[in-house]
């Protein structure tokens, strides 16, 4: 990833800005969540090989993909002093098929015939790693109101994609590192609502990826939290002869502890 040395100084003014900052206590704060997205998936994907370029395959029309709910899996730790937060996810993402193509097609060094039924798997399983800041003095000027986070996220996606007609299967997989600029905000009114939004993403060459997040939270008794909100995931990636331009998106529910 070429970006990862131009994001490297950003963390690094970042940690500057927040070293010294009043608002970080000694106390370590904790947020585990669980859940459920229910992932609507649309775009194309292709995959070249030694027969050329592979044909542009539609998630919707051709591979016939439907929403999957799915669950996931959030943990947010603030560690006290000058040490970076970390918030991580763990996002599972797979889809099956029966489709058809009405003229033959070609995935990777297969070419499949048209007008004959073929069964695909599409799996983007992603793990995202942040470490952050939160604003300083901002959380105080709002007593506690208001809270802003700015640092860098490594996502990792294991994605393989594969097409089987009969005898002939052709599989693409690769596990790929992307780091991502991490942004989060927090707005609590009461102490029992919150409305909180994220964004972590990415463009470099011809490649994108923006994965943004909204949250309604309410804590109806001591750590105990209920949120539901909405997710959108765009990707734009050319890697190792797969290119996939897909969106996912879709409501998601959830259920956690925050101390």
């Amino acid at each position: 990833m070429k970006k990862l040395g131009l994001l490297i100084p950003v963390l690094a003014v970042i940690a500057v800005m927040f070293l010294a900052t009043p608002d970080r206590t000694y106390a370590l704060g904790l947020e585990a969540a669980a859940g459920f997205w229910n992932q609507a998936p649309s775009g194309d994907l292709q995959y070249s090989g030694a027969l050329g370029e592979g044909t542009k395959l539609d998630l919707k029309e051709d591979l016939n993909y439907d929403s999957k709910s799915r669950p996931y899996l959030r943990v947010k730790a603030d560690l006290p002093l000058f040490l970076p937060n970390i918030y991580f996810i763990a996002t599972p993402m797979k889809y099956e098929g029966e489709g058809t193509k009405d003229f033959s097609f070609t995935f990777g060094d297969k070419t499949f015939s048209g007008s004959v039924p073929f069964n695909s798997e599409l799996r983007a399983d992603h793990y995202d790693v942040a470490v952050y800041y939160s604003v300083p003095f901002l959380n105080t000027a709002t007593a506690g109101s208001l809270n802003v986070e700015l640092g860098l996220n490594l996502r990792i996606i294991d994605f393989e994609a594969k097409v089987t007609q009969g005898a002939i299967s052709e599989t693409a997989s690769y596990t790929i590192p992307i780091p991502m600029v991490y942004a989060g905000v927090q707005l609590e009114p009461v102490d029992l609502f919150s409305i909180e939004a994220e964004l972590r993403g990415i463009t470099y060459g011809s490649n994108s990826y923006y994965d943004l997040i909204g949250r309604m939270k309410v804590k109806p008794v001591g750590p105990l939290f209920i949120a539901g909100g909405y997710r959108y995931e765009k990707i734009k990636i050319d890697h190792n002869d797969v290119y996939a331009s897909m969106e996912f998106k879709g409501p998601f529910i959830e259920a956690g502890v925050s101390f």
